[in-house]
């Protein structure tokens, strides 16, 4: 059993600990009508994708999320929410430092570093730190927290499809298949992005991930048999069936998108054993990025 096997077992108990948090940190996160950035490097920039959609789709306000690296400097927002599990991505140090936000929170899973000295207020998320490099439960529990501002019933009816997600059987053999593409619409084209990153960087898998209705526009061209489409949400059914003519193997589960998720994860993991691959340690990535002063000075 490996260590990410372990840690994304935990994510229901995690989502449920998040919607319990959520209520005490309401006064720290953006309130209704707040204009916001969110950002966020590799997975942790797939959630703030997620959250600033939600948000904004629920009308709480105009939320854009960017990566750490692209955030324009001279755009003023009431609130920036950073989101970083080690607390020492230097890109996200970097803009807590230069944000031109009337306020700054940080999210993370090691509050005693720079993101926590450089944030206005931090939200501890240590409880759902991990050993692996690979990201799971800190992602998605971050976004659960973040979800419960919009919606908390929802977060724990997917705390119970999560659990769902982990009992299940696998929609197919993923040690079979050749290529995945992953569909979104909406809040759902960050978990998209998010599920096709884990089958890439622990298990060296074929994946990309797109918009729903801009995978008609050139993606779905590698679609044949033997590749897998799996939507993180319901299709249009015109799309359904165009997907149905190539020949790809369709997958939609009856479970909310961020359980989805967790069922994607769980594919990465049997890609992983398949290939004799071990998903905690996945080659050329480290649990954090942090730049040298030559490298910041690119960014400056």
């Amino acid at each position: 059993m490996s260590i990410t096997s372990d840690e994304i077992s935990t994510q229901p108990a995690d989502w449920r600990r998040a919607v319990s948090l959520a209520e005490g940190a309401a006064e720290l996160l953006p309130a209704a009508g707040e204009r916001v950035a969110v950002v966020g490097c590799g997975t942790s920039l797939f959630m703030a994708q997620a959250y600033a959609a939600l948000r904004e789709g629920a009308g709480l306000g105009e939320t854009d999320a960017f990566a750490a690296s692209e955030l324009p400097e001279a755009r003023c927002y009431d609130v920036l929410v950073a989101i970083t599990r080690s607390g020492t991505t230097s890109e996200v140090t970097r803009v807590l430092q230069r944000s031109a936000a009337a306020r700054t929170v940080a999210l993370t899973a090691v509050v005693d570093t720079p993101v926590g000295a450089a944030a206005g207020a931090v939200i501890d998320l240590g409880f759902a730190d991990e050993r692996s490099v690979v990201q799971t439960r800190f992602a998605t529990t971050a976004l659960a927290l973040l979800r419960a501002q919009v919606e908390p019933e929802a977060v724990l009816a997917a705390a119970d499809d999560a659990q769902r997600a982990l009992e299940l059987p696998l929609p197919l053999d993923p040690g079979a298949v050749e290529q995945w593409s992953f569909l979104g619409l909406g809040w759902t084209v960050g978990l998209a992005h998010e599920a096709a990153l884990k089958l890439r960087e622990a298990a060296q898998a074929w994946a990309e991930s797109y918009n729903a209705f801009e995978y008609r526009h050139g993606p779905i061209s590698v679609a044949a048999p033997g590749r897998v489409v799996w939507s993180m949400s319901a299709l249009d059914a015109a799309i359904v069936e165009q997907i149905g003519s190539t020949g790809a193997n369709l997958v939609v589960p009856e479970l909310d998108p961020m359980a989805s998720l967790v069922l994607a994860q769980r594919a990465m993991l049997g890609i992983a054993e398949a290939r004799g691959l071990n998903p905690d340690t996945p080659r050329n990535l480290t649990r954090s990025v942090v730049l040298s002063e030559e490298e910041l000075e690119v960014l400056t």
